[in-house]
C-alpha cells in the first residue's frame, strides 16, 4: 500500500473505531472515577468470576469445539491427561502409561476415582467415549482430530464397525488405545476434549438430556449448577473429584462477553475477577498505562487468517486467491488495528512449535507493498475483474468488536484493489457453524492450537477432514506428504516434511494468513495461581482468590 493510501487507510480505520473509544472514555468520566480508577471485587473468596468470549454452543466434550467451550469443559472433566497450572501435559484420569517398543499401541493405568455421583471411571467409560466420537450416527465435528487411533476413520465413514476402533478395555483399570502410526504428541492430544470420558451409565439413561444440571454427571474438580443461555454458566466444585482437597474455588461463573468494551467496563466495575481474549483493540494502549498489573499479552500459539470457500467461483481461482491476500497490509492490521504485540503472518503454522523450523512462506512477503496492490490488480484482471466488473462477495465473520475493526481493515484494503466485500457477521458459534457447512464466499477463521505440533493445523486441509476443512480444499500432493509424515520416525525429517506439506497450502494460497496471536487477558490482582501459557489455557482448579487485595 502506498504512504497515500496507508494515511487513507489509517483516517478510515481512526473513524471507525474512534467513536467507540471515545464513547468508552465518556461512559468511564460518568463514574467519577481517576483514570487508574476501577474497583476491586468485594465477593467471597470462593466464588469467581469470568468473562469467557463466546456463548458456548454445547458442553458435551464430544460436539464442543471453541477455546470458550474448553474453558468450560476443561474444569467439568479430566482426560486422560490434564493440564497443569501452566499449560503443561501432565497425568490426569490415567496414573500412568506403558508404550510398546513400535510407538503403536498405549496401556493406561486408569486412576482409582469416582463420577460425581459416585460411580467408578472405568476403562470401559473410555471405551464407549471413543466410540461415541466415532460413531457415524453421533456425528462428532471434531473426529478427524483422532484419526490417527486405529481405525478411527474407517469406522467413522461408516466403512468398519465400531468394535473395529483401536480402543479397548483389558479390564475397569486398563485402557489400551492402538494407533496407525507414532504420534509423538500423544500427552498433549490427550489432554483434548474430544479424548474425554464420559459417563455411560448417565448418558444411556438420559440420552441428550444427559447434560441438564439435575442430571449431568462429571470427573472434573466441578459440575454443572446451571446454564441460563446468552447470560452465564455457573459450576460448583465437586466434592468427589480426586483431587478435590486442593481446590479453593468453590464457584465459578462464566459470562459470555462477545461486546468487548461492555465487558470491559464489567472489569473495571469488579464484575469479573478474569477475562480472556475480550479486549476491545483500541484499549490496548490505554491499558498498557492504566492496568499493567492486570493485562496479560503473551505468546499465543494462535493463526488468524482469511479462509477462501474452493467450492464457490470465483474463489477456485487462485489468481482471485492471491489478489486477495496480496491486498492486505498485515502490518497496519497488527500495528495499528490490534496493537497487543500480533505478529503480521505469511504462513499457517505459528512460532512456538517445538523441533519445526517454521520456514514455509507465501511468496511475496518481501514486496513492497505497493508492488502488491498493483500485482492484486494485474491478477484480478486476468481472471476477468476490472472497473467495468469489479468482485463483490460476502464476507463472513463473527461479531466480537475485535474482529469486527479488524473486517472493516480488509474491506477497505481490498476496496483499495476494486473490490467489495459485503462483511456479514453474526454470533461467534453461529459463524463457526456457517463455515462447517462451507456456506460461504470468504471468511475469517482462526485456529488455536489443541496441541504444540504442526500437525494440529495440516490436518485441517487434508481432504479427509470434512466439516473442519471449511474451504474444501483437496489436494492429492498435500494428503501425500502428511500422510508421509506420519510413517516417519525420525523427528527432523518428519518436521521437513510438514514444512513441505505447509509450502504447498501456501502456494495453492488456501488461505490469507493475517496475524499469529498474543493472549489478552485481563486477570484481577486478587486472582492468585494465575501463568500467561502459549495455549492460554488456566484452569481453576489452580487458581485461588485473595479479597484482601483491595488496592494496586
Amino acid at each position: 500500500m502506498s504512504e497515500s493510501n496507508r494515511n487513507k487507510f489509517t483516517r478510515r480505520a481512526a473513524l471507525a473505531s474512534g467513536a467507540v473509544v471515545l464513547a468508552g472514555i465518556g461512559t468511564y468520566a460518568f463514574h467519577g472515577r481517576s483514570a487508574r480508577g476501577f474497583t476491586l471485587s468485594t465477593a467471597d473468596d470462593k466464588t469467581l468470576n469470568r468473562g469467557n468470549g463466546a456463548e458456548p454452543d454445547s458442553l458435551d466434550p464430544h460436539k464442543a469445539q471453541g477455546q470458550w467451550e474448553n474453558n468450560i469443559i476443561g474444569d467439568m472433566f479430566i482426560g486422560l491427561m490434564t493440564e497443569d497450572a501452566a499449560g503443561n501435559a501432565v497425568h490426569g484420569a490415567c496414573e500412568s502409561y506403558s508404550v510398546s517398543e513400535d510407538g503403536l499401541t498405549y496401556r493406561f493405568t486408569i486412576r482409582d476415582h469416582a463420577w460425581s455421583d459416585g460411580v467408578k471411571v472405568t476403562a470401559h467409560d473410555y471405551v464407549y467415549s471413543f466410540r461415541r466420537m466415532a460413531d457415524p450416527k453421533f456425528a462428532a465435528q471434531y473426529v478427524s482430530l483422532l484419526y490417527p487411533i486405529r481405525n478411527m476413520q474407517a469406522v467413522s465413514t461408516g466403512e468398519m464397525p465400531l468394535d473395529a476402533l483401536g480402543v479397548r478395555a483389558l479390564n475397569d483399570r486398563t485402557l489400551e488405545l492402538q494407533f496407525h502410526f507414532q504420534v509423538p504428541y500423544i500427552e498433549q492430544l490427550l489432554t483434548h476434549f474430544t479424548t474425554f470420558a464420559v459417563p455411560k451409565h448417565v448418558v444411556e439413561k438420559h440420552g441428550s438430556q444427559w447434560l441438564q444440571p439435575e442430571n449431568v454427571v462429571v470427573n472434573g474438580p466441578y459440575t454443572l449448577e446451571r446454564w441460563i443461555p446468552n447470560d452465564h454458566v455457573r459450576l460448583q466444585k465437586n466434592p468427589r473429584f480426586y483431587d478435590a482437597h486442593k481446590v479453593k474455588i468453590e464457584t465459578v461463573t462464566f459470562y459470555p462477553t462477545q461486546d468487548s468494551e461492555a465487558a470491559l467496563k464489567r472489569v473495571r466495575g469488579g464484575d469479573f475477577d478474569i477475562l480472556t481474549d475480550s479486549l476491545p483493540p483500541q484499549k490496548i494502549d490505554w491499558l498498557r498505562q492504566n492496568m499493567a498489573n492486570e493485562l496479560r499479552l503473551w505468546p499465543f500459539i494462535l493463526s488468524q487468517y482469511v479462509q477462501f470457500n474452493f467450492k464457490r467461483k470465483p474463489f477456485d481461482d487462485i489468481r482471485v486467491r492471491t489478489a486477495l491476500s496480496l491486498a492486505i497490509d498485515r502490518d497496519v492490521i497488527c500495528g495499528r488495528v490490534e496493537r497487543a504485540g500480533e505478529q503480521p503472518a505469511y504462513c499457517l503454522v505459528p512460532p512456538g512449535m517445538p523441533g519445526y523450523p517454521g520456514n514455509a512462506r507465501a511468496g511475496f512477503r518481501a514486496m513492497p507493498m505497493q508492488a502488491r496492490l498493483a500485482k492484486a490488480k494485474a491478477l484480478l484482471a486476468e481472471a476477468g475483474f476490472g472497473p467495468s466488473n469489479p468482485l463483490s462477495f460476502d464476507y463472513a465473520m463473527a461479531m466480537t468488536t475485535e474482529i469486527k475493526l479488524i473486517s472493516v481493515a480488509l474491506q477497505d484494503m481490498w476496496r483499495q484493489v476494486g473490490v467489495t466485500a459485503r462483511l456479514t457477521p453474526s454470533e461467534t458459534q453461529v459463524h463457526y457453524a456457517v463455515l462447517r457447512k462451507h456456506d460461504f464466499d470468504v471468511a475469517w477463521a482462526g485456529w488455536a492450537a489443541d496441541y504444540r505440533d504442526p500437525k494440529n493445523y495440516l490436518f485441517l486441509f487434508e481432504s479427509s477432514t470434512t466439516d473442519m476443512n471449511y474451504g474444501g480444499y483437496a489436494n492429492p500432493k498435500f494428503d501425500s506428504l502428511v500422510a508421509q509424515s506420519d510413517d516417519l520416525r525420525d523427528a527432523g525429517r518428519r518436521a521437513q516434511v510438514l514444512q513441505q506439506a505447509e509450502q504447498t497450502l501456501l502456494d495453492d494460497v488456501v488461505i490469507a494468513p493475517v496475524y499469529f496471536g498474543v493472549t489478552r487477558d485481563l486477570v484481577s490482582p486478587q486472582v492468585k495461581g494465575w501463568i500467561s501459557n502459549n495455549i492460554n489455557t488456566n484452569r481453576t482448579r489452580y487458581l485461588s482468590l485473595d479479597r484482601s487485595v483491595t488496592s494496586v
